[in-house]
């Protein structure tokens, strides 16, 4: 993918990458049980907070802690059973706890840290000082997220921090299922949704309602029609999602959504993405995603933007057979027409909520970028060392990126790629200053800064 012209670009790698995503979607090994003797519990979580780095430790395990100390052991079992499926209060507060075990427990140790790392490097992206000047503060949650594995039939999903807070835990919670930890790597592109998607709109407070009311009013003064200017609105949280998710990783993770989907849909069926969106479901059908990620792949500013956004959208054309909303059928270039709206109104738009800036003036795929990635590609595919970290400019969305492109264009088995990956990441993180003694939250923001370029030795 990164040699010859841009025209060029294929992908023999998709079928390798499609089946890898499948073996995890199928495998549903739960992980950890789930921690429910709340006197062992509390013993537990009392060492493992110790494992933690001192701001983390301020902000989630003491305080959650705290609340499960007031909820006695009564009150715990109380919220255990009212919440059976673990949708609501208690599968927050399982995880919550999971995150804070697993991490100080060293469940799936080097894939944890690796986990983590990206998370963190998503999160820091958007909220470092330098990438977000003139913007004030989030109002929540200026911690990156803290990760978990479980839960495997759920697949990568996170609880916000504004969720987070019923428990006084300051960072969200993301979580993949386990058999992430060893396989999938596309799937592992679909962080940048949860972390730089997902845990910002909701840290914000008025983003996503803003994002919201943009979306309806864009799509409804373009007439588009056939209820997509409710369809698309109501499900803001997972639309926006992608879009800031592209931002933040470029195209790898437009094309990685589609060949996770694939994945994952070939358990019960065709690897193919799915045309239907049914109207009770908050994400929008996967062929429209895949449009969506095309549109906003267009949007970046790397020189090949849109040779890539074209593959993308001829890749989510050979899925494409009725695409339905509801019971209502709509033709692929309404479909098309609604996703290039959708996406420049999200990543162009001046928010209030932002001080009038654009998420895209934030974060952007750059061709600085997509040099680092090709990279890294080389790196990884001859074992090459790789000095990855912010004071390099290499960040871990890079790293996953140059994975996933690596093992799309068939350079190498996908098993390989992966745990290479993992290896780059868990040194990455072991040089994290958030997991380190101090009280750093944002990693990026260290940085000299000179009058210019310093001299390197000959």
């Amino acid at each position: 993918l990164a040699t010859g012209p841009p025209a060029k670009l294929k992908l023999p790698g998709m079928k390798d990458c499609i089946a890898d995503s499948r073996a995890p979607c199928a495998d549903l090994s739960p992980g950890p049980a789930e921690p429910l003797d709340f006197q062992q519990l509390m013993r537990r979580l009392e060492v493992s907070k110790l494992k933690l780095p001192p701001l983390y430790r301020r902000h989630c395990p003491d305080p959650f802690v705290t609340q499960l100390q007031d909820l006695g052991t009564d009150g715990f079992q109380e919220v255990i059973r009212r919440d059976e499926e673990r949708a609501k209060e208690a599968g927050l507060m399982i995880d919550i706890a999971q995150a804070i075990l697993q991490n100080g427990e060293g469940f799936e140790e080097i894939a944890t840290d690796a986990f983590e790392e990206v998370v963190s490097d998503l999160y820091d992206g958007f909220l470092s000082a330098e990438d977000r000047a003139g913007i004030k503060p989030p109002d929540v949650g200026v911690l990156a997220p803290l990760v978990k594995w479980g839960y495997p039939e759920d697949g990568p999903y996170t609880w916000p921090v504004d969720s987070t807070m019923t428990f006084k835990v300051e960072a969200a919670i993301v979580n993949m299922p386990p058999s992430n930890a060893r396989l999938g790597l596309m799937a592992w592109t679909s962080l940048s949704h949860e972390a730089a998607g997902h845990d910002i709109l909701h840290a914000d407070e008025g983003l996503e309602e803003e994002c919201k009311r943009k979306v309806f009013t864009a799509l409804r003064g373009a007439r588009i029609g056939a209820g997509l200017d409710e369809y698309w609105s109501e499900r803001i949280d997972e639309t926006a999602s992608d879009v800031l998710g592209i931002l933040n990783m470029g195209p790898a993770a437009g094309i990685g959504l589609i060949g996770f989907f694939r994945g994952w849909n070939a358990t019960v069926g065709a690897a193919r993405l799915s045309n239907v969106g049914a109207l009770d479901d908050p994400h929008p059908a996967d062929i429209l995603r895949g449009f969506l990620a095309a549109s906003t792949v267009r949007l970046l500013s790397f020189a090949g933007a849109l040779e890539w956004a074209d593959l993308i959208e001829r890749e989510t054309e050979k899925d494409v057979t009725d695409i339905k909303i509801g019971e209502g059928s709509i033709s692929l270039e309404r479909a098309k027409e609604s996703c290039e709206i959708v996406a420049r109104t999200l990543a162009a738009s001046r928010m209030s909520s932002l001080n009038q800036h654009a998420f895209i003036e934030i974060q952007n795929w750059r061709d600085e970028d997509e040099a680092i990635v090709q990279a890294l590609e080389a790196a990884m595919l001859t074992g090459a060392p790789i000095s990855a970290s912010h004071a390099t400019g290499i960040y871990a969305a890079h790293v996953v990126a140059a994975a996933a492109m690596a093992a799309l264009a068939a350079k190498a088995e996908v098993p390989r790629l992966f745990a290479r990956m993992l290896e780059v990441l868990k040194r990455m993180h072991d040089q994290n200053a958030s997991w380190g003694p101090l009280f750093i939250a944002h990693p990026g923001d260290i940085a000299r800064h000179y009058v210019r370029t310093p001299r390197k030795a000959a």
